[in-house]
């Protein structure tokens, strides 16, 4: 299947991803607090957005029906996320020391880099456009399933992560866009699906670079 292919050749960089310090650190409570407050005003302040208008402009040009119809859900479920995420860091912002998040914070070079790649690849193709937001779902799930793995009972992140961790609609959702790739890959010409592959690669990168700008800005 083409989205089994996707995730096989990028399949090093999301193993980067898992065991990058600043994943590591979340679920060992290690991560210093700020790492955490940028994640948040960087996700929900920029990257969800930026992705709810990339799942919108996918669905805007998808030729089949329930596809485009999953694809709007995906942008409206994308943007609805961030107030969950910025209340539950807030509730938690006294305990770590920190205040809660800030609005209308500068995106950092590699996120200002991350959406202005989502947005080119959104607007070129329908190709791109998928390529770009699948990684965006698959990265998250393998994150999630991570943190549920690794994670240490009762670290000091834990009520954020629950926030953060997805429920089994987003598996299914996830499930779905992949299968949605894999009709794509089956009827789409060697150059789109070439595309498609590009732009899934430069999407695990971006969360990987994601990951480090938080740790280290």
């Amino acid at each position: 299947m083409f989205s089994d292919d996707l995730g096989a050749a990028a399949r090093p960089v999301l193993r980067a991803v898992l065991d990058h310090p600043f994943w590591a650190g979340l679920r060992d409570g290690t991560l210093p607090p700020a790492a955490l407050t940028r994640f948040v005003e960087q996700d929900t302040g920029h990257l969800l957005p930026c992705y709810g208008r990339a799942f919108a402009e996918c669905a805007a040009v998808c030729a089949d029906e329930a596809g485009a119809a999953l694809l709007a859900r995906c942008a409206a479920e994308t943007a609805a996320s961030a107030p969950r995420l910025r209340a539950a860091l807030a509730g938690l912002a006294p305990e770590l020391g920190v205040p809660p998040p800030a609005e209308d914070v500068a995106a950092l070079p590699a996120v200002r880099d991350q959406c202005a790649g989502v947005t080119a690849a959104a607007a070129s193709s329908y190709a791109a456009g998928l390529g770009v937001v699948l990684p965006f779902m698959v990265v998250h799930l393998e994150v999630c399933r991570d943190l549920g793995v690794r994670g240490r009972p009762g670290a000091r992140y834990a009520p954020w992560l629950d926030a953060y961790r997805p429920g089994g609609g987003v598996e299914h959702a996830v499930r779905a866009v992949c299968a949605l790739a894999d009709a794509f890959g089956a009827a789409a010409s060697s150059a789109a699906r070439t595309e498609a592959a590009t732009w899934y690669g430069r999407g695990v990168q971006y969360e990987l670079a994601f990951a480090e700008a938080c740790l280290t800005a």
